[in-house]
């Protein structure tokens, strides 16, 4: 994927949805558990030294899975590189739960999924599309794909 560097280190000085210092360990044979700042930006997770302003690394939350490793962490991995695992651990049960709430619902792909079906939900019960008066009803990226009904629970890959 491309991206550009400045923006990325913009886009993590802006306010976050979740904020704290976490241990991390890396996807890579041999990393061990180090302490991280770990920032929570729309859909990407950003993480830095906990003594720098400059994140040393971003995840995009998309096409990902997170799960619970056990009561205090969590782990992200990729669908296209499933061994890769970011292990994440917290500082209590409550806080992990926060985190992975909140990663899920990071991604793109929830957001989508929310809007099929609270459009599906409004329009049953109104008999109009709310997303006509915006002139988008007919894209692909608003349709529930081969005619399956999605709900807002639908969330254990993205």
């Amino acid at each position: 994927m491309r991206f550009n560097e400045k923006e990325l280190v913009s886009l993590s000085r802006q306010p976050s949805e979740m904020a704290a210092e976490l241990g991390m360990r890396g996807p890579k044979k041999g990393d061990v558990v180090k302490k991280r700042l770990v920032k929570l930006v729309v859909n990407f997770l950003f993480y830095f030294r906990t003594d720098e302003e400059e994140p040393i690394g971003a995840l995009l939350l998309e096409q990902c899975r997170v799960e619970r490793e056990d009561s205090q962490s969590f782990s992200i991995a990729f669908l296209d590189e499933a061994e890769r695992k970011y292990l994440f651990e917290c500082d209590s049960e409550e806080q992990c739960g926060e985190w992975v709430d909140s990663i899920v619902k990071a991604s793109y792909e929830f957001m989508r999924k929310n809007l099929i079906f609270y459009r599906t939900e409004i329009h049953r019960l109104t008999g109009k599309d709310p997303l006509e008066q915006y002139g988008i009803s007919d894209e692909t990226r608003f349709q529930v794909n081969n005619g399956l009904q999605l709900t807002p629970r639908d969330t254990s890959s993205l």
